[in-house]
């Protein structure tokens, strides 16, 4: 439950910070007092859409906090936070939001930063915010399949996973199947192209390490004088004209003697021994290489020509020969699966024919669950519109098939209908609910999903509005019945809903330093009785009120007695 509640610079809230407990909360005040701004901030809170504009006049930014103590420790929240990587103590949640001048959120859970997404998913496991214009959920036919679903609980979540998992593979296969029947034209052009650039790359003969080897023998070809003149000077240089190989010879054969007589010279007589035998060999093999080289420009121009024709390659199919070897590979799966179209759809037709017989199975096994919770559900909503005085109503819950036809929910389409008058037909429940009707209708489901929706807070935002006597009466004994299951917050203008309150509070408008500000107050004894009494005058305050007053609260506690036990 939400246990307590933080806001700072909201609207027109300076600053305000409240304490909530389990069972029915009913906050109550004067008409713009600011009832529906903590509404408004615990929806934010809970992740709703925010702007810069909730940021009161004058103030950086807004800041809103909420501290949330579960007693379950398998509630499913616990796993968000898991997957969120979320740590939690002790069954506490606090969610924070910071609304900046931006425009822009900054979200914690647990003091941990989040998305607005995230925020708004174990939100979504904590709060369920219900306002007037809730009701439009029934008014929207399509949505009445999930409301059958919520009601039709875990044996329907699993067939619907099963269900899920083959309808997945196929809408794959069925989009697959229809790019592949594209027409005749584009398939030819396709297999035309793929062809030509199979052969063009074919007949080009690529060998991965090629291109580094033709660079560097087209490096050699073009610098082949160059090259040969510096080959022929440093032979000269060792075995010609300047004798350098002699004169070393000669070194060795004096050191060779000097060691003879001084051993510690035998080191640089062995070294440059080294140096004369490997002066020797290097100088027969630059003669050897001289007398080989021979300028063949053909030979250059084939290079040259290679080399270019790689570079075209790269420039059509891959920056290296290894990315167009692999563009060849994928070409080439992609044009056998063109020419063996035809086999390849026959298989995937026979494929999907299997699916959708296999679609059929789990499609049905979801319409047997859901008509057996329609029957349930038709029961519940028919006691509980009994006993907010629809006694003379009718509801159905239609599950009717399409075969054949399937989307995310099976082949089902469900729509609630209602007849609300004796001798009236049964009418699409979109076509024929009043405001009231519907407020009564939503608050019936409320009631019966309360029970098992998981939901810690419930909050009710003037859900009562345009109803009196007896109804409101009803309207208050079954807000205070989903209380038994969940804490409930409920703004409310009905004294009747608020003599059910477990703990009232009073929002009134205050004005300080010449700004206005919202000011929230647990009120009981003598001061609740005083506000009951303004709720049912609307105006001056008698005694005649309030005693109108106790006589409601005393009436409220007997009948929370009847089904509190």
């Amino acid at each position: 439950m939400l246990r307590e509640l933080s806001i700072r610079n909201f609207a027109i809230i300076e600053h305000l910070e409240v304490t909530f407990d389990g069972g029915l909360t009913v906050l109550t005040g004067e008409t713009g007092a600011g009832k529906s701004i903590i509404i408004d901030a615990v929806q934010l809170l809970a992740g709703g859409r925010g702007s810069s504009e909730f940021i009161r006049h004058g103030a950086p930014k807004a800041e809103l906090e909420g501290l949330f103590v579960l007693d379950d420790p398998n509630h499913p929240v616990f796993y968000k936070l898991q997957e969120a990587g979320i740590e939690s103590d002790e069954g506490m949640i606090i969610l924070r939001r910071d609304l900046n001048a931006n425009g822009k959120s900054t979200c914690r859970v647990n003091g941990k930063l989040v998305t607005i997404g995230i925020l708004r998913e174990i939100g979504a496991q904590l709060i369920d915010i219900h306002g007037q214009h809730d009701n439009q959920e029934l008014m929207m036919e399509k949505r009445h399949i999930y409301l059958l679903d919520h009601f039709a609980g875990d044996a329907l979540k699993r067939a619907h996973v099963n269900y899920l998992e083959l309808y997945s593979a196929y809408m794959k296969l069925k989009k697959k199947l229809e790019a592949a029947t594209e027409n005749e034209q584009q398939v030819a052009q396709r297999i035309d192209l793929y062809s030509f650039q199979l052969k063009e790359i074919d007949s080009a003969g690529l060998v991965i390490g090629e291109e580094e080897e033709l660079e560097a023998e087209q490096n050699k070809l073009q610098h082949f004088h160059r090259l040969f003149e510096r080959l022929n000077t440093a032979y000269e240089s060792i075995s010609g004209d300047m004798h350098a190989l002699d004169w070393v010879g000669s070194a060795m054969s004096d050191l060779e003697d000097a060691a003879s007589v001084d051993t510690s010279l035998a080191a640089h007589a062995e070294s440059v021994a080294t140096s004369f035998y490997t002066l020797q060999d290097t100088a027969h093999d630059l003669k050897n290489l001289i007398d080989q080289m021979e300028f063949d420009p053909g030979r250059l121009d084939f290079v040259e020509s290679r080399l270019a024709q790689l570079l075209t390659l790269k420039r059509k199919y891959g920056s290296t020969v290894e990315d167009i070897l692999l563009y060849r590979e994928k070409i080439a799966d992609e044009l056998d699966q063109l020419i063996n179209r035809d086999e390849r759809l026959e298989k995937g037709k026979e494929k999907l024919e299997q699916l959708v017989q296999d679609l059929e199975v789990e499609a049905m096994e979801l319409s047997l669950i859901r008509k057996d919770a329609a029957k349930q559900l038709e029961t519940a909503i028919l006691q509980q519109l009994k006993e907010l005085h629809m006694e003379k109503a009718t509801f159905d819950v239609r599950v009717t098939q399409q075969p054949g036809v399937f989307d995310m929910n099976g082949f089902d389409d469900v729509a609630f209908f209602i007849s609300t008058n004796v001798g009236e037909p049964m009418k699409p429940l979109v076509k024929v609910a009043s405001g009231g009707e519907l407020s009564r209708i939503m608050l019936a489901l409320k009631t019966i999903f309360s029970k098992h929706q998981g939901i810690t807070s419930i909050i009710f935002d003037e859900v009562d509005t345009g109803v009196s006597g007896r109804v409101a009466q009803a309207i208050a004994e079954k807000i205070a019945m989903i209380a038994t299951h969940s804490q409930v917050l409920c703004i409310s203008h009905l004294p009747q809903v608020a003599a059910m309150a477990d703990h009232h509070y009073l929002i009134k408008k205050e004005v300080k330093d010449d700004r206005t500000t919202t000011a929230i107050s647990e009120i009981t004894g003598m001061d609740r009785t005083k506000e009951l009494s303004r709720m049912l005058s609307g105006a001056e305050i008698t005694e005649l009120t309030l005693q109108h007053a106790d006589e409601l609260l005393s009436l409220a506690d007997n009948r929370k007695k009847a089904f509190r036990p």
